[in-house]
């Protein structure tokens, strides 16, 4: 049922680069609460870098749908994350 509507979505780099921000961006959220949550989890950043490797998932599952333009927007919406992620490491 899922997979019939993911063939149905456009084609398109912005919505690549959409759904790239948006999933990881729900999983840090998840993650950053738990990780101020519980002590233990605190230095936890591999955490961190596992949302953003759900990109890498869903790459390459648009690119064996043949959503080429979907898939590199999501990439670019990876390197976004990185960056984000080497702005807040290097901040602490």
């Amino acid at each position: 049922m899922i997979g019939s509507r993911l063939t149905q979505i456009k084609n398109s780099v912005f919505i690549g680069l959409g759904i790239g921000l948006v999933i990881p961006g729900i999983l840090l959220s998840v993650v950053w609460y738990l990780m101020h949550k519980f002590a233990f989890l605190a230095k936890a950043d591999l955490l961190l870098i596992g949302c953003i490797a759900v990109n890498a998932l869903l790459m390459h599952y648009f690119f064996k749908l043949n959503k080429e333009n979907i898939g590199r927007g999501i990439i670019s919406a990876t390197f976004i994350w990185a960056f984000a992620f080497f702005f807040y490491k290097m901040s602490r």
